[in-house]
């Protein structure tokens, strides 16, 4: 069991940038999947960033050239890396690490994100 805790949201002015962080309770080295996804009111939970099995990262397009995840293994922590914010990046971010399917994988509580214009 794996459990995720989310820092770092808060208030920005477009234009800003926030770092986000995640700390594992458990070691995430080796895990399926990791990365984050977000999720604005009214809308479904999209994807941010992921590292892929195979070692690529996937960003959004929306976020592509203006985000950037990382990860310390020692440490179990993943990290996003957000810069250039706009209005329209105001969500709750979620870090995730997934699981080979049909396992489900680990959510973390969330972080928000507000930019103000």
């Amino acid at each position: 069991q794996v459990q995720l805790v989310e820092s770092g949201g808060g208030v920005v002015q477009s234009g800003g940038s926030l770092r986000l962080s995640c700390a594992a309770s458990g070691s995430i080295f080796g895990a399926y999947t990791m990365g984050w996804y977000r999720q604005a009111p009214g809308k479904q939970r999209e994807l941010v960033a992921l590292l892929t099995p195979v070692g690529d990262i996937n960003y959004a397009d929306s976020v592509k050239g203006r985000f950037a995840f990382s990860r310390d293994v020692a440490s179990d922590r993943l990290y996003l890396q957000m810069n250039s914010l706009k209005p329209e990046d105001t969500a709750m971010y979620y870090c995730y690490v997934g699981r080979p399917p049909p396992q489900e994988g680990y959510w973390g509580q969330g972080t928000q994100v507000t930019i103000s214009s």
